[in-house]
């Protein structure tokens, strides 16, 4: 195979725009059918909108497939490998699954069972793990049933920590996406850069996941005009998975050790990402996170583990502050950091410039957090530099205004209502309850 740079562009550039078109009609098909649930308490939006986004993600997984498997390089892949269509077998399954879940409300244990029936699909037509690299051990093999039931455990614990974390406009997609981003360049760096076509698969689940998200974003960023719902968070989820185990349990270490003088060598230089592929702990770290504080804290009150709750990280940012559209940019970051940093000290794990780097990023992510803590005192000549609700001049300016537009009108001010859940007005586009009611008007006093 040479290396196929543009392919995998153009089934990138096909995915999201098949993604990116069929979002549209889906949202009207989605209203149509009544695909929009009424406000929940756990919810941060204030008015129904429709689910169902996951139809358009799966056409985009198909026909980036369809186009990979007519693509001369990448064609290999489907004629050396059955992954891409065990890949497909479990995503239909679990896409359907979904479907109605997004429709009818189904019971979380049997989306459980959908999960690892799904899982089940893709071991036996041979997606699954066979060794797991242990460090300065080298390979382990594994039994069938061993193997078996670690795959069938990966795919339902990404499927979940994904689900969990889909929570506010835009949040899971963008995440998903930058994982699958830093995915890619480490499986075409093994691919290429060690000669392993085994690694082939897993950089093709990784660039068509990466189009499914993207075109996808565009309608869910916020305020989004759709969701993905059950169908989507656990179909990018189960993608994601299946790339960790494509080229964890698949690629073989031996083939590395060539290059490093052995295989306990070659284990332990690979040990900065093979570990955290195993359990994508790094490439996943923010949603693995939540749904392990989120299983605790369920538990702990005495509740089931699939209750849904305000208890989530996404939650936590806009209790302290900020606003929708900057907790989803900080999850963005901490993703970004995390997956992209496990990648770059895969490469040069020697490197002390990497550590300080990630280092020195980590503590601005902990400034953009307690951002919302405290209004810091701005130097006249460093305001143009900051936001405008750290400038003092232009607080103390506004509010002079408001109060002297106060006193020439001598009119108090409306009470301010609460919006009522279901109420348009918010965003127009999706609006589908009463309209807001206008606030009583006093009558002018006749001078006759």
């Amino acid at each position: 195979m040479g290396q196929p740079v543009r392919e995998y562009l153009l089934t990138l550039c096909v995915t999201v725009a098949v993604t990116y078109l069929l979002t549209g009609p889906v949202r009207k098909f989605a209203i149509a059918v009544g695909a929009m649930p009424a406000i929940r308490a756990r919810d941060v939006h204030r008015e129904p909108t429709p689910r169902l986004g996951g139809i358009a993600m799966f056409g985009g997984l198909c026909a980036g497939l369809l186009v990979a498997d007519h693509l001369q390089n990448l064609n290999g892949v489907f004629e050396l490998s059955n992954e891409p269509r065990a890949l497909l077998s479990g995503a239909a399954l679990i896409w359907l699954v979904g479907v109605l879940d997004d429709k009818f409300e189904i019971d979380a244990l049997i989306k459980l069972g959908a999960q690892m029936i799904s899982a089940g699909v893709m071991v036996m037509q041979g997606l699954t793990i066979l060794w797991i690299p242990v460090p300065f051990i080298g390979t382990v093999a594994l039994t069938q049933w061993q193997g078996n039931l670690l795959t069938v455990a990966l795919v339902v614990i990404t499927i979940n920590a994904v689900n969990f974390v889909d929570g506010l406009d835009g949040l899971a997609a963008g995440m998903v996406c930058i994982a699958s981003c830093a995915f890619f360049l480490y499986a075409y760096r093994i691919w290429f850069g060690y000669g392993i076509e085994a690694a082939a698969p897993a950089t093709l689940f990784a660039a068509i996941l990466m189009g499914m998200c993207i075109g996808f974003l565009p309608h869910n960023m916020h305020p989004a005009r759709i969701f993905m719902g059950d169908s989507g968070s656990m179909l990018i989820g189960l993608v994601l998975a299946a790339a960790a185990i494509s080229i964890t349990g698949q690629v073989d270490p031996d083939a590395m050790a060539l290059f490093v003088g052995g295989e306990r060598n070659a284990t332990h230089a690979m040990l900065p990402v093979f570990i955290p592929l195993l359990l994508p702990l790094t490439i996943i770290a923010i949603p693995m996170a939540d749904l392990t504080l989120a299983i605790v804290r369920r538990t702990w009150n005495g509740q089931s583990p699939f209750a849904a709750d305000r208890g989530h990280l996404h939650h936590r940012l806009l209790e302290l502050g900020h606003s929708h559209s900057r907790a989803v940019l900080i999850m963005y970051f901490w993703s970004g950091l995390i997956a992209f940093g496990a990648v770059a000290y895969s490469v040069h794990s020697t490197s002390m410039w990497i550590v300080l780097a990630i280092a020195a990023l980590s503590a601005v992510g902990l400034i953009l957090l307690l951002l919302p803590r405290f209004t810091p005192r701005t130097p006249r000549w460093a305001e143009f530099l900051v936001p405008p609700r750290y400038r003092h001049s232009a607080r103390r300016a506004e509010a002079a205004a408001e109060a002297a537009a106060r006193e020439a009108t001598a009119i108090e001010p409306a009470p301010v209502r609460p919006v009522v859940a279901g109420v348009s007005g918010v965003n127009g586009a999706t609006a589908v309850g009463a309209r807001a009611h206008f606030p009583d008007r006093r009558k002018a006093e006749s001078t006759r």
